[in-house]
């Protein structure tokens, strides 16, 4: 029916389309008043695009569909299931038929029936959906559980049966992965092994539009050799590798650097791999294209280059910053971006869709509407000249992040100069605050409703269920809606897996979920249990912390805990304490039976802590008011409490679960070094990464983790510096003086960055009785704490 009627409405659109092109006598740009009649059919014309846009049938996206044949993406998700549940995927019958879609409008389709010897038949429009159809079936019809922080797969046996033939099919053409921070965030040092577990998720999930960043520098540096640089002017362009995100965007240079040639060469080898496991099970690869962003030392070998000097960012100097654009005028744009692409899909092949991003947090040098559709014009057209299906996927974070520059003029200017339908835009912050409405829909450029969710991979429980319930829908439904998917952008993963679990189910979904029902459900299959305080646990969790509705909110962890201490630290909450604390409760009391369940040790971990921040927020206070009141002996008491107890026992429960290591981090990046000489670089980058963020604090705690080892020899080492200045100013009768202290932390910090320690990369201890003593000792005083009112 739904082809039919699209059918129909397309020829109908075309016939009134051919009519007003046999009557039109004038140009479209003939407008003369008061006489209207002339230019009647130009604007039927218009709107008759209008309609065609609306429904999001964009013919110009039409050859964005999997490379692989429909054998090879069967066998990639038979293989995938072998990874993920062993000798037990023989019970899975998997097939790919791309003419499913056909026989669906073209969506995205699965179909699920039971087969001979109790098996289990799975047929999917393409890899990715078959692999969604097979764990759909694993959650609701085995309760099964697949996640960043540990998978719950006792799978019956024999397997469940299917009662007639179980269709789901994504009205969703695009499910699109990643913001491009997310690969230096949380990717920068993976190996294949951990690539190869994020792609299977991702397939699960449904995800068929991920970015495909490694291995580029490779290329940028053949390109810029190629033009005349030498290899130092190479190396003082790019960053170590924890900062590449912020390199390629044109925010950041030599900082960490330079990136050593074993690092291209690893690199280039990682990609080839990832690029190929992609596309066997169907998914559409995006690649890297030019912005403008250049050496600053292109101007030697090109004097005469037309280039613009930026403004610093985010508080570097331009020892680091200040990006060196090239004009998109000048001719050499489309020889370096036609050098890089051409050099790209020889050694990558290509799907047809590239990103870049061209003001990433940067003022542009002109708001003149001409100059920002030439800047758009010509990256669009240094992809065109090497790939004439070329597609331009875009940030549009820019919009929301400096709305004073980017007007509707500026938006509409740089949209519109890329023909409609040959950019999509990713509507970065869409679940609280979508550009979308702001911008007529994107003034009919395709784009993908995104949920960034976190910034900078920090901890800390927090979601938008409602909005990411909602919102998807009210984009469809938004007149003249240009909108092909539905994409996951956090800056960081390995967080509120439930958050990114439920996102991923709206892609497939044609209406919003009952919330706490469908948390209910989630709580059992995560855990394999129907203990009734899981469940409710849960309930409690998604009307409070995981259920932000402040206007515009980020999700910065803003506990003082992970902040350098001052006098002036927010400690405001978007939820009702008294919940999240009850629902610690609920889970502590199910935990003698769920401790072997990975699952479970993992969010026990994850709640106490939250609640612990909770108090570390509270004793904060108190320090604060016992300082400004010249109370001592309770600035005494609440912070030695805060720094001998508190804090060394949120180390040790830490320390107590593999996924709150902050020596797997470091690890991880040793582990890519060549020699000792690499490997300390690296792991100077993670360690700068999670503190500092740049040579003296210039993005201090931005990316922020309460991991062990982290929590014990920087957080506290912090609060225990900041408590002795107190109790030292309040015994000598002198103010606290900011300056001073950030002066002496600011030591304590880079000795943190600088210290070789290692740090163990294996839990320590007995998960349960560390949660156990501190539940015991912390709960009735945080509950003490409860107001009355709330």
């Amino acid at each position: 029916g739904d082809a039919l009627y699209r059918r129909l409405k397309y020829t109908t659109c075309f016939v009134l389309l051919l009519h007003c092109i046999a009557r039109t006598r004038v140009s479209f740009f003939h407008i003369t008043m008061p006489h209207t009649r002339p230019y009647i059919y130009p604007i039927a014309l218009i709107l008759i695009g209008a309609v065609l846009l609306a429904d999001c049938e964009f013919e110009t996206l039409a050859h964005l569909k999997p490379q692989a044949s429909d054998e090879t993406q069967a066998r990639a998700v038979g293989d995938l299931l072998k990874r993920l549940i062993g000798n037990r995927a023989s019970e899975f019958i998997v097939s790919v038929n791309r003419s499913l879609a056909l026989e669906n409008g073209q969506q995205d389709t699965c179909e699920i029936r039971s087969s001979r010897n109790a098996n289990i038949a799975v047929k999917g429009s393409t890899g990715v959906a078959a692999a969604t159809g097979i764990y759909n079936y694993l959650k609701y019809f085995c309760n099964c559980h697949i996640s960043w922080s540990g998978n719950q797969l006792n799978i019956p046996s024999p397997l469940p049966p299917v009662t007639g033939t179980l269709r789901i099919a994504s009205p969703h053409r695009f499910r699109y992965y990643q913001n491009v921070c997310t690969q230096s965030y949380s990717m920068v040092w993976w190996d294949w092994a951990r690539w190869e577990q994020e792609i299977d998720w991702m397939a699960l999930n449904g995800i068929n539009l991920p970015l495909a960043f490694a291995g580029q520098e490779a290329l940028w540096q053949e390109v810029y050799l190629s033009l005349g640089l030498n290899q130092t002017e190479v190396d003082m362009f790019f960053t170590g590798p924890a900062f590449l995100a912020w390199n390629r965007m044109g925010n950041l240079f030599r900082w960490g650097g330079p990136l050593p040639q074993s690092w291209h060469v690893k690199q280039l080898y990682l990609q080839y791999k990832i690029l190929h496991r992609m596309r066997s099970l169907g998914m559409i690869p995006v690649l890297p294209a030019f912005s403008g962003n250049v050496p600053e030392a292109i101007t030697r070998i090109f004097p005469k280059a037309n280039v613009t000097k930026l403004d610093p960012w985010s508080h570097f100097n331009c020892s680091y910053s200040c990006a060196t654009v090239l004009d998109p005028r000048d001719p050499l744009f489309q020889r370096i971006g036609g050098l890089f692409l051409s050099q790209l899909v020889k050694q990558f092949g290509t799907d047809h869709i590239y990103n870049t991003d061209t003001f990433n947090e940067m003022t542009p040098a002109s708001p003149d509407p001409s100059y920002l559709s030439t800047v758009s014009g010509a990256v669009f057209s240094s992809m065109t000249s090497v790939d004439p299906q070329a597609v331009w996927l875009m940030q549009g974070w820019m919009f929301v992040h400096d709305p004073v520059f980017w007007k509707p003029a500026q938006i509409q200017a740089l949209l519109g100069g890329v023909p409609l339908g040959r950019m999509i835009v990713l509507d970065l912050f869409a679940e609280s605050t979508p550009a979308f409405s702001l911008t007529h829909s994107f003034y009919g450029q395709p784009f993908i409703w995104c949920m960034l969710h976190n910034f900078g991979g920090n901890n800390g429980l927090f979601g938008t269920v409602e909005s990411i319930n909602q919102g998807p829908f009210e984009a469809q439904r938004y007149p003249n809606s240009t909108l092909v998917g539905m994409g996951l952008a956090p800056e960081g993963i390995e967080q509120n897996a439930v958050v990114y679990e439920l996102m991923n189910e709206m892609a497939w979904r044609r209406e919003p979920v009952n919330l706490q029902k469908w948390v209910s459900l989630y709580a059992g299959r995560r855990y394999g249990s129907g203990h009734e305080n899981l469940a409710a646990a849960w309930k409690l969790l998604f009307r409070s912390i995981y259920n932000c509705t402040v206007p515009h909110y980020k999700n910065h962890n803003h506990s003082p805990l992970v902040h350098r201490p001052s006098l002036h630290m927010a400690t405001e909450l978007w939820y009702e304490r008294k919940d999240l604390l009850e629902a610690w409760r609920l889970l502590y009391s199910a935990a003698p039976s769920l401790m072997a369940v990975e699952t479970f040790r993992h969010d026990l971990v994850d709640i106490t802590r939250e609640a612990l921040q909770l108090l570390v927020s509270d004793f904060y206070l108190e320090i604060r008011a016992a300082f400004q009141n010249h109370r001592l002996p309770e600035l005494l008491t609440v912070g030695g409490v805060l720094v001998y107890d508190l804090l060394p026992e949120l180390e040790r429960l830490l320390s107590s679960e593999k996924h709150f290591l902050l020596g797997t981090w470091l690890a991880r990046a040793r582990s890519l070094g060549l020699d000792a000489k690499e490997a300390q670089q690296y792991e100077l980058n993670a360690r700068n990464q999670v503190t500092l963020w740049g040579p003296s604090g210039n993005i201090l705690d931005y990316a922020s983790k309460e991991w062990g080892g982290l929590v014990g020899d920087y957080y506290a080492q912090r609060w225990s510096l900041f408590v002795s200045t107190l109790v030292e100013c309040l015994d000598c009768g002198r103010p606290f003086k900011q300056e001073a202290f950030n002066q002496a932390v600011f030591q304590v910090e880079q000795g943190f960055v600088y210290n070789q320690r290692r740090y163990p990369d294996k839990p320590l201890g007995n998960t349960y009785e560390i949660a156990k003593r501190i539940f015991l000792k912390y709960f009735p005083q945080a509950m003490n704490r409860v107001s009355p009112a709330a």
